[in-house]
């Protein structure tokens, strides 16, 4: 018998550099083994210096594509990224409101060279309607700032204390993304209502080649949630792998300010 297909859904926008969003989740499901299906929200004009310009897709057709996917194919973990606006919020909403399976969140609102990707009218938008949806939302400590109207969390303590307020909007579990902290270290703070489920921690890669590393891991989550994995192994084994597709960047020659992860350092 042909083995069952680990299949995930990425729903977000389209990055022409092809450092992040769709073209990142994609890649990194890829790497995961599990075949990757897209939902594109937005098109960006992108390289690894800025954002140019950005195209929002008609919601209209952002549920058209979510029907086409989700009605044929048997996606087992869907992952959101780039949403942008409040009619895109919303009709990705009802069309993943009956999805059975687990929904990972990545909350991007700020590219790396520091452009607006989501709109700050949609802000509460994500708050009421996407994140009691998710089984896991993964922030970075801006964009957590944000969504709880704070500070950024400076500290391990006070990512584990935002990541449980965060649990207050609805989530099944929040991963406290620390890339962002000052240090030699980086770390990961993974909390559900039980309180902390793992922490995880690797040593700051000297780079400056990170483009689409929250893209990246979330989608690797979502692949290893699609074969089957429970939430904290999914997690510990992206984590691993995103520190090797960090680490392995500089063998690659991307553009001339923010170039991506290896995504397939493992292949070539």
């Amino acid at each position: 018998m042909i083995p069952q297909t680990p299949i995930a859904l990425t729903i977000a926008g389209s990055d022409s550099g092809g450092g992040a969003g769709v073209q990142a989740d994609i890649k990194a499901m890829s790497a995961n083994g599990c075949y990757g299906a897209s939902v594109i929200t937005a098109i960006t004009a992108q390289n690894t210096t800025t954002v140019t310009a950005i195209h929002e897709v008609p919601a209209d057709l952002v549920a058209a594509q979510i029907e086409a996917v989700l009605s044929d194919i048997d996606v087992r973990a869907i992952k959101l990224g780039m949403l942008f606006s409040v009619p895109i919020i919303d009709v990705v909403a009802k069309g993943i409101a009956g999805f059975a399976g687990p929904i990972v969140v990545d909350p991007v609102m700020v590219a790396k060279t520091g452009d607006t990707l989501l709109q700050r009218s949609a802000i509460d938008a994500m708050i009421d309607k996407i994140l009691p949806l998710a089984t896991l939302v993964t922030p970075n400590l801006p964009e957590a700032a944000q969504l709880l109207g704070e500070a950024p969390a400076r500290t391990p303590d006070d990512m584990a204390a935002q990541a449980m307020r965060l649990l207050s909007m609805g989530p099944g579990a929040v991963l406290m993304k620390g890339g962002h902290a000052e240090g030699d270290t980086c770390t990961d703070v993974l909390v559900d209502e039980s309180g902390i489920l793992a922490t995880l921690a690797a040593d700051r890669v000297a780079t400056r080649n990170t483009h689409g590393t929250g893209c990246t891991y979330s989608a690797a989550i979502a692949a290893n949630l699609s074969k089957g994995l429970e939430l904290d192994v999914a997690v510990w084994v992206a984590h691993r792998y995103l520190q090797g597709a960090i680490s392995a960047a500089d063998q690659l020659q991307i553009g001339k300010g923010h170039g991506p992860v290896h995504h397939f350092y493992g292949q070539w």
